[in-house]
């Protein structure tokens, strides 16, 4: 892997269908130990991928680790950081409402905290496949 930070956590998701039980997690790429897990509740990858930046974004301003840098092999949730808003299709059900509330959550998070650290894209045709992943393809 040729990143340029090793001071940094990768992200990724996965989900059984779309949508489908999706989970996500965030794996510490000097260590390789599993930081955070989230899930499995109904939704789908990309809402899982958006969710999973957020989540790193929150936890690392918690533990003031201004230096990290997070890596993600989604592009779309990467896109929806930076909005500041998920674009999910994802119906509104009961079945779904937990993924509707942490998406809630995670908006307002972005909206009213000003920590960011970099959110890089996950080269995999160069690097293979991102540490987080689930290895369930």
């Amino acid at each position: 892997m040729a990143t340029s930070n090793s001071l940094a956590w990768a992200v990724d998701a996965a989900c059984s269908g779309n949508p489908g039980p999706m989970e996500y997690r965030g794996v510490d790429l000097t260590t390789g130990q599993q930081v955070f897990h989230f899930g499995p509740i109904r939704g789908t990858n990309n809402i899982g991928e958006f969710l999973a930046i957020v989540h790193a974004l929150a936890l690392m301003e918690q533990r003031g680790m201004k230096e990290y840098t997070i890596y993600s092999d989604s592009v779309n949730a990467q896109l929806w950081v930076r909005k500041m808003q998920c674009k999910t299709k994802l119906e509104q059900t009961p079945q779904t409402m937990k993924a509707h509330e942490l998406i809630r959550r995670a908006e307002t998070w972005l909206r009213t905290h000003a920590f960011r650290v970099p959110v890089l894209k996950w080269e995999t045709k160069e690097w293979g496949e991102i540490p987080a992943d689930f290895g369930r393809k």
